[in-house]
């Protein structure tokens, strides 16, 4: 049965209004939280990009939905250690309802240290590497590595729940994809890639879970929410490998220039059906759970809207 959750965008909103989402997430009937982490928004005009640490620490005491991370990089402005540690602490806050969602970043959030950003294979060699560290340190294991790209000496968590919380893998293209397959609890995805599910299952994901996720933007007239969706989303429609090479939100705005708003594909307005049709391409596509964010505020009217209007649909299949 899929799962339907709710993306909170710690670009777009700030840490107290990710809160209150989360609570009205569970009130409207959503199954779980997707939460991004990220250190700068894609775009000035998106303008938050709180500490995701914090705020999973204060939602859990608001909601009681499992949170994962969409996505967490742990491999150059975080040490996988320390990753390791808010991931055990994250686990402990939510009684065991966290998964640490892992991928391998993008310039944009990693470059603020000063660190070299290193090109696609290296990152997937890193992000595999800290994926290894992390799963044993929330063990509770003393440990000593030396590697490739991190060395950790004699780390022990000490706060570490009994169960160690899983590790979702992002990936999207074929490499990440079988990469995710062989170190990762689970796959993360965006957009309804069937091909790209099937190759992870058949290269050793099996059942195991596979989340995406969607923005859209509830408003009473269609037309000024698809106004709003290409004001603070235009980022989303840009193709290619800029999401992970560009290291400045100004870029990402000289590239949406060219983003025209019939280009947006997202829904938008008060009719629920194009909300269901792209929760069920996920479905479709074979993804086990699907996570929809608010673009835009007028919070209260999409809780609504979505508690009344979308959720019962995609539930009755």
């Amino acid at each position: 049965m899929t799962r339907y959750g709710y993306f909170l965008s710690s670009e777009e909103y700030t840490p107290a209004s990710l809160i209150r989402q989360a609570a009205l997430a569970e009130q409207a009937g959503f199954d779980a939280l997707w939460i991004s982490d990220h250190f700068h928004p894609w775009l000035d005009e998106q303008g938050q990009s709180s500490f995701v640490w914090a705020v999973i620490g204060a939602i859990s005491q608001v909601a009681s939905l499992p949170v994962t991370t969409a996505v967490t990089c742990p491999t150059t402005r975080i040490h996988p250690a320390i990753v390791a540690q808010a991931a055990a602490t994250a686990s402990l806050l939510t009684e065991g309802r966290f998964t640490l969602g892992v991928g391998t970043g993008e310039a944009l959030n990693e470059h603020v240290t000063g660190a070299k950003w290193p090109a696609a294979t290296e990152r997937r060699q890193m992000l595999e590497e800290a994926v290894t560290i992390i799963a044993r340190l929330l063990t509770g294991e003393q440990l000593t590595h030396h590697g490739r790209h991190y060395d950790v000496d004699t780390a022990r968590l000490y706060s570490v729940p009994e169960v160690p919380p899983p590790i979702y893998v992002s990936g999207f293209g074929e490499k990440s994809a079988r990469r995710a397959a062989r170190i990762g609890d689970g796959f993360i995805c965006m957009g309804p890639q069937r091909d790209l599910i099937k190759l992870y299952r058949d290269e050793g994901g099996g059942d195991r879970p596979v989340q995406g996720g969607i923005k859209g933007c509830w408003a009473p007239d269609a037309d000024q929410a698809r106004k709003a969706m290409h004001r603070i989303w235009p980022s989303d429609a840009i193709p290619g490998e800029a999401a992970q090479l560009l290291p400045l939100p100004r870029h990402f705005e000289q590239l949406a220039q060219v983003v025209t708003e019939d280009m947006i594909s997202a829904p938008c307005g008060p009719d629920p059906e194009p909300y269901v049709a792209a929760i069920k391409a996920y479905e479709d596509a074979g993804f086990d759970e699907v996570y929809l964010g608010q673009v835009g505020g007028q919070l209260e009217g999409a809780f609504e809207f979505f508690a009344t209007q979308v959720l019962p649909r995609v539930r009755q299949g």
